[in-house]
């Protein structure tokens, strides 16, 4: 039996009977146990938190704090550069050259948040030059992307399928931060000190990273990246960019209406829009641990047989639905009763606003279960046009919504953008249309 199987023993005897004598299914349900108990902790802390903090703060601040986190989110994506899907295959693909892969990533990743940096403090200038707070905000926040380069060790993490560390890491920084973030609400403190432990986090996970992939790997004969390697990051790039545009344009589709809302109606509608979305977008860490630990095998399946493979990619659709399904439907027909209950009178105006965006779910959930098809088919180009029909939709459907309907108005148009990037588009071409019926029967449980 696989070293790490000693789980399966508290598992129905059916149930355990297919797992036993399957190291490379052990292997993925283990990391995606570890992986959810990561996301578990999140979902409950970083609510509990989320919603005291929104309180503490009023719509008005809270639409203040998230108009900065949401500016330096859209710039998030130069500093991912499209990077994590190709390395980890690579990694997969190619272990003994895990030095110069992830040197070349580190390499690439520190100036991708140079620049991001550097275009944040342009751009926030240019868009407020009056608004200290929000300059200063977004400075502060901002700096967090120096330290996410090292996120190209959690990359190897996640090409061996072993998260156990990873999670260890991220989720002890997380945590340690909200008790941190609970501390300054009772001390009544100001915006600038929750932005402070945001960045906080990130250096503490950076850190952390870094520590444990040195730690683990003493002893091995060839320990130390290599960095600067010109020809490999050359090669990244060439893999990636149409990924690093397709991220850029997800990012617009994503966080342009919290941007938009802010500049049109002010931040006291983006506080309102804010809380709902914290507690309709806590969602989406599900498809991204389910995908990220079946990746692996799909892969391998891939180079296989392609009925194995497009079997897999079938029941990975039908298992992200059912999922969405279980979030969506609850979660819309008693939206109003958990906003009042959570954050109060108040935020009222909240709860259409999470009735209609949380079936955002349904189509973020098919859009992550697609990546690892496009990246193993080398679709990254019709992925960055469907990102950007997306992206498109939401910025134009905002421009008509918002002055009218506020709030409700951007969830309208968030969800209309997510149907048209990651379902609608799909039946434009003969080869994504395979994938399209896929998601058909996915939507309907068929097999």
């Amino acid at each position: 039996m696989h070293a790490d199987a000693k789980w399966l023993k508290y598992l129905p005897a059916p149930m355990r009977g297919r797992i036993t004598g399957r190291p490379e299914l052990q292997a993925i349900l283990n990391n995606s146990g570890w992986l959810f108990v990561d996301k578990f902790l999140r979902l409950l802390v970083g609510v509990s938190v989320g919603v005291w903090l929104a309180r503490y703060l009023g719509p008005l601040q809270f639409g203040q704090l998230n108009f900065a986190v949401a500016f330096v989110a859209l710039l998030g994506p130069f500093a991912v550069l499209g990077l994590d899907g190709i390395v980890v295959r690579e990694l997969v693909k190619h272990p003994d050259q895990r030095n110069v892969i992830l040197g070349a990533t580190l390499s690439l990743k520190l100036l991708g948040g140079m620049a991001a940096f550097t275009s944040a403090q342009l751009l926030i200038w240019w868009l407020r030059p009056d608004d200290l707070l929000a300059r200063q905000m977004v400075a502060i926040l901002s700096v967090g992307f120096l330290f996410q380069t090292a996120d190209a060790y959690d990359f190897w993490f996640q090409s061996q399928v072993k998260s156990r560390l990873t999670v260890a890491i991220k989720g002890s920084a997380f945590v340690l931060l909200s008790l941190v973030k609970v501390a300054l609400i009772i001390i009544d403190a100001g915006l600038l000190a929750f932005a402070w432990a945001s960045l906080a986090e990130l250096a503490l996970i950076g850190v952390g990273l870094t520590l444990v992939y040195r730690t683990t790997q003493r002893g091995n004969p060839v320990t130390g990246v290599v960095l600067w390697c010109w020809p490999r990051m050359r090669w990244l790039l060439s893999q990636s960019w149409a990924l690093l545009f397709s991220g850029l344009a997800i990012m617009i589709y994503a966080r342009i209406d919290q941007i938009m809302l802010a500049q049109l109606v002010g931040e006291r509608e983006l506080g309102l829009y804010s809380a709902a979305l914290r507690l309709s977008e806590v969602w989406y860490a599900i498809p991204t641990i389910v995908v990220a630990s079946a990746s692996p095998a799909l892969i391998a399946s891939y180079a296989r047989s392609s009925e194995q493979y497009y079997a897999r990619l079938q029941r990975l659709f039908n298992n992200l639905v059912g999922l969405a399904y279980l979030v969506a439907i609850p979660m819309s027909l008693l939206s109003s009763i958990l906003i009042l209950w959570l954050y109060g009178p108040e935020y009222a105006g909240a709860g259409t606003v999470l009735m209609v965006h949380v079936w955002t779910a349904l189509f973020v959930f098919l859009g992550v279960g697609l990546t690892p098809w496009v990246i193993n088919e080398g679709m990254t180009k019709f992925y960055l046009l469907q990102t950007t029909a997306g992206a498109v939709t939401n910025t134009l459907l905002n421009l008509l919504l918002i002055p009218k309907f506020g709030a409700v108005g951007a969830s309208i148009a968030t969800l209309a953008s997510q149907a048209v990037a990651a379902y609608l588009m799909l039946c434009t071409t003969s080869k994504t249309r395979k994938i399209f019926y896929m998601q058909n029967k996915a939507f309907l449980f068929r097999a």
